[in-house]
């Protein structure tokens, strides 16, 4: 919603498409994550970038699970990908959102996260790697992926 309106009226929507178009690392992180698809159901559906083929979804308040989901949960990294390089799967990493990412091609999906339901909390695409949860929030797991970014192409 209000992200995706400032994105554009600043001009800042074609220059990220622009960079990620170049072929250079691109990492989206929370919220950068989100931008990245065509759809979200933040305050009834807005458009995202529309880079990546899916939607934003709000976490169902169910079972007693509280949101936004905030906090420390674990990540089950499904598929080798660079970022996650020399982390031990299942490690623990931050969160704090309350809408998590759907995407249509769920080959691009990297690592998932329970809440509730299962929901990815990585893609990557080409140049393009995003995370749902906070690296720079995350310890030594989030240094090494940030560190992992820095070497990555």
């Amino acid at each position: 919603g209000d992200c995706m309106d400032n994105v554009e009226r600043y001009g800042l929507a074609e220059s990220i498409r622009a960079a990620i178009q170049s072929g250079k690392p691109f990492l989206g992180i929370c919220l950068g994550l989100q931008l990245l698809f065509e759809e979200s159901e933040e305050f009834g559906p807005h458009k995202g970038l529309g880079i990546i083929p899916g939607k934003v979804r709000r976490f169902a308040a169910a079972r007693g699970l509280k949101v936004p989901h905030m906090g420390w949960n674990s990540v089950t990294v499904a598929r080798p990908c660079p970022l996650f390089e020399g982390i031990p799967n299942e490690s623990y990493w931050y969160f704090v959102h309350s809408f998590y990412v759907d995407p249509s091609n769920k080959t691009i999906a990297v690592a998932s996260t329970d809440y509730g339901t299962r929901f990815v909390s990585s893609v990557w695409r080409d140049n393009v790697v995003a995370c749902q949860f906070h690296p720079e929030k995350s310890q030594a797991v989030g240094l090494r992926l940030i560190k992992n970014f820095g070497s990555w192409k």
